[in-house]
């Protein structure tokens, strides 16, 4: 088995697993998870293009040769890890701001409560 292409099978099963998540379930704080679900999928395929067999970190001061990695994509996925953490404790916190309101974190409950 090819082992190259391990790391994309991983990242389409994240993501389709938080897509279900965030369409199928109705309780916000399962759809919050699905979020993180996704949010992990894209950090991993971030960091699995930047992959290189046989290249260097982009270390100057250990690098054996030329053929380093490109530092891009890991600087983007520390972004999106910050940024994650951000989002999804802005979500909680509004979902805490929404049980204490209407009592409930069940998504349907909380849209009937609004009519």
């Amino acid at each position: 088995m090819n082992f190259t292409i391990l790391p994309f099978v991983m990242v389409v099963l994240l993501i389709t697993m938080g897509l279900y998540t965030v369409l199928f379930k109705r309780n916000l704080i399962k759809m919050i998870m699905g979020v993180a679900i996704i949010q992990n999928g894209v950090n991993l395929f971030l960091v699995s293009l930047a992959y290189r067999d046989g290249y260097a970190a982009p270390i100057w001061t250990s690098a054996p040769s030329s053929d380093m990695v490109l530092p891009t994509p890991h600087a983007l996925t520390l972004t999106s890890i910050v940024i994650g953490v951000a989002t999804t404790a802005l979500m909680l916190s509004f979902v805490i701001m929404l049980k204490r309101h209407y009592g409930t974190v069940d998504s349907n409950e909380t849209r009937r409560c609004r009519e």
